[in-house]
């Protein structure tokens, strides 16, 4: 019966716009209910209700204008058949006009509500196909799961994010694209979206059906039925391997940038141990009785060079995974390479380091926030100031983690406040001829990846200005390659 009705419908929807097909679909209505009313029985007894469903299924699927011609139609059937004297069309009691009345009312208020409910099941339908095809076409991946994390619906842009097929991945757990380490982060969003909240969008890796890992940006909601019970969760995930991709070139790009300034400070620190050395082999040569103390000295010189080439080679060779590494050696390494800018401008370095501690992280890394906020601040004092230096054991009152506290105070000429809200956006830069932009926006990068934070306080008004950059990083964290 469904199957008949559904092609009924689908005829009816073709030709929906033919006058003589809307009223003649009424007529015919009419009259396929008066013939189950000449049956014996109980249809014989209830020609109201046969007439009346008659107009609810013309308005349902002819239209609103068919439905109140087969009320009108189905009225002066009753008149003619049911009330005396029948088969005629005699003049009527106020009472019986009434009953014609009414259910002349009752077909046209029923044909009104089905066509209602037409409409909006037909608007409903609607855009429940327009969401499925955003949805299916999507250059996302969009998935739904189960409470217990069964994946429900898999769109093609997951097919070709993940390499797993609908038939493959409908059914499966989702905890197959996490990498094995990531259970945790998995778990946790499970908590939330059972308990109706929303994981807003973060910076994570998924796995691919060939093992390959791949960065995304994943954002998941929980999904809740009529009844505003959590049936499930909806999850959006983008691939955002081009994007990283570039931005790693942009730090990679800054970090030798870093390094090239550093070229001239290294240049003049070396060259002051290779004069010492020559002096010294002269001496050595000329003055055979104290040659092994000459050739001693000269060894130690020869040390100082090779320790300023491994400390710039720190900046672009970093290690693959995080190691222990004490913040305040590194400041002072530094302060070492760039001892000569510092005092060619006459700027006084106060240090105060308490308690010092180690935490695990990129070594390069920290050498290049550190040298970027150092000669930012250096660049503020171009007629010499004050640059305070502080590293102490800290914590994080927010999240209650232990680390270290890493300030870098400058008396220069401060940062305007209407400039503070984008210091830390790509190529933006108060320096108009020499910055980048990007010394900044690298350096939170690197902050992050160890789990930490970055502020900046800055006056530059008043007796006293200047800027002061306050870094927390926490001992121990697992250092995402993705943050």
């Amino acid at each position: 019966m469904s199957g008949v009705l559904t092609n009924l419908k689908s005829w009816v929807a073709r030709n929906r716009y033919c006058a003589v097909v809307e009223y003649g679909g009424a007529v015919l209505a009419v009259w396929v209910a008066l013939g189950f009313w000449t049956l014996p029985g109980v249809p014989h007894r209830h020609l109201f209700v046969l007439l009346l469903a008659a107009v609810l299924f013309t308005a349902r699927y002819l239209g609103f204008g068919p439905a109140v011609f087969c009320s009108l139609l189905a009225t002066a059937c009753l008149d003619f058949f049911v009330i005396p004297p029948y088969l005629s069309f005699g003049i009527r009691t106020s009472a019986e006009l009434e009953r014609l009345a009414v259910f002349l009312a009752i077909s046209v208020f029923a044909g009104t509500m089905a066509r209602q409910k037409t409409l909006a099941e037909s608007r409903a339908d609607h855009t429940m196909r327009e969401m499925a095809a955003i949805v299916e076409y999507s250059s996302d991946a969009i998935y739904s799961t189960h409470p217990d994390g069964t994946i429900t619906s898999w769109n093609r842009a997951a097919e070709q994010l993940y390499g797993y097929s609908s038939e493959e991945a409908v059914g499966s757990p989702v905890a197959r694209l996490a990498p094995p380490e990531r259970g945790d982060e998995l778990e946790q969003n499970r908590k939330i979206l059972n308990g109706g909240g929303h994981v807003a969008s973060y910076r994570t890796e998924r796995m691919r059906k060939d093992g390959t890992r791949c960065p995304v940006l994943l954002s998941v909601s929980s999904l809740r039925n009529a009844r505003g019970e959590i049936v499930g969760a909806s999850a959006i995930a983008r691939d955002i391997s081009a994007e990283k991709q570039s931005e790693e070139a942009v730090r990679r790009s800054e970090k030798l940038a870093t390094t090239g300034r550093l070229a001239a400070s290294i240049a003049h620190e070396i060259n002051n141990p290779l004069e010492a050395v020559v002096n010294l082999l002269h001496l050595a040569r000329h003055d055979s009785s104290h040659a092994g103390e000459y050739l001693t000295m000269a060894e130690q010189e020869v040390g100082r060079v090779a320790r300023l080439a491994q400390q710039t080679l720190g900046f672009v060779r970093d290690a693959s995974s995080p190691t222990a590494m004490d913040p305040a050696a590194i400041m002072d390494e530094i302060l070492q390479l760039y001892s000569r800018k510092l005092d060619g401008r006459q700027i006084r370095v106060t240090r105060r380091y308490r308690n010092h501690s180690q935490i695990s992280g990129y070594s390069g890394e920290l050498r290049q926030l550190l040298a970027n906020l150092l000669v930012n601040a250096v660049d503020a004092m171009p007629e010499g100031g004050t640059l305070q230096l502080r590293v102490a054991t800290s914590r994080d009152w927010s999240s209650g983690n232990e680390g270290v506290r890493i300030t870098v105070a400058d008396s220069g000429s401060g940062i305007p406040r209407q400039h503070l809200p984008q210091i830390f956006e790509p190529f933006y830069t108060t320096k108009k001829e020499t910055g980048t932009g990007l010394g900044l926006w690298v350096s939170r990068g690197i902050v992050q990846k160890h789990g930490g934070s970055i502020r900046v306080r800055s006056r530059t008004e008043g007796d006293s200005t200047g800027t002061v950059f306050s870094i927390f990083l926490p001992q121990r964290r697992e250092i995402s390659r993705v943050a």
